[in-house]
């Protein structure tokens, strides 16, 4: 039976006036029911009080400007699993990749594509998937950490929108590359690269392995067919720039350059996609008719 706080002057909750509380916060006094009991170093805290010291703690900072969040590098695994999930789908069927590969004839009737493709891979190719996944794995979380979360994020999306951007502007809209599909991350793991030796020469660390990796890869982009050297191209660009933005913003100004570059970035990629569409003659008639 529940007894009555009215009649037994026994102390309730504030919360919850209705549940009899003999345990008082350490911290207000006040008492606290079991669903209001939070454990802190030395006795119980009510989760008043640890609201309100939570946000006497400052932000904790990156050393360009990014919020630290503890534990595993969230957002790089999370395009792992993406990348990774999608391969077993396309390994399940077909038209998986059918749906979401870039082609650039497709491009302004299902702007999706640009972005989709990323997170598409090689369905015979292995070491496709594997090199790509295996690149994240290793630069992704220095970047996390370094840059912030949201930097990141964004960094990896405009990089893989400007490896598909990159592909466009170098295709011929005459030839059957036109209508040739393209995918796989390289153009945002290019972009990762970009950022890294941006971000280790702006810390004064040795950049040239870096230099190297970039060096082969851009290297087999024309001398290993089936390769599109155009997005691994577009990738850097948008890596470089970004990681430039967000490693020599001036201190004080960091949140605000930050989202500036991560919003000019994305308006120049959408312009020069459009102005390439626009330089074939007719062709956003022949799409909307």
């Amino acid at each position: 039976m529940t007894a009555d706080p009215g009649t037994t002057g026994a102390p309730v909750c504030p919360r919850h006036p209705d549940r009899v509380a003999y345990v008082r916060c350490q911290r207000c006094g006040r008492p606290t029911c079991p669903q209001c009991q939070r454990q802190a170093p030395v006795g119980i805290q009510c989760v008043d009080c640890v609201a309100q010291a939570a946000k006497a703690v400052p932000v904790q900072r990156t050393v360009f400007g990014g919020q630290v969040r503890g534990g595993r590098p969230v957002a790089t695994y999370t395009f792992i699993v993406l990348c990774v999930a999608s391969f077993v789908l396309q390994q399940v069927s077909s038209a998986w990749t059918t749906r979401w590969v870039f082609v650039p004839a497709l491009g302004t009737e299902e702007p999706v594509r640009f972005l989709s493709s990323a997170f598409l891979h090689s369905p015979s190719q292995y070491t496709h998937i594997i090199f790509n996944m295996l690149a994240l794995f290793m630069v992704g979380p220095y970047l996390e950490s370094t840059l912030g979360r949201a930097r990141f994020v964004s960094l990896y999306l405009l990089s893989a929108l400007g490896g598909s951007v990159g592909a466009l502007l170098f295709a011929n809209p005459y030839s059957v590359e036109w209508v040739t599909g393209m995918y796989g991350a390289s153009g945002a793991i290019f972009g990762l690269f970009g950022a890294v030796l941006v971000v280790l020469r702006r810390l004064g660390n040795d950049a040239r392995g870096i230099v190297v990796i970039i060096a082969i890869n851009a290297v087999l982009g024309f001398v290993v067919p089936g390769i599109a050297w155009e997005a691994h191209l577009g990738g850097l660009v948008v890596g470089l720039a970004l990681g430039a933005a967000y490693a020599y913003a001036p201190r004080e100004r960091r949140r605000q350059v930050a989202i500036g570059a991560t919003v000019v970035t994305a308006l120049v990629l959408v312009g020069l996609a459009w102005l390439k569409y626009a330089s074939v003659p007719g062709w956003f008639e022949y799409v909307g008719g």
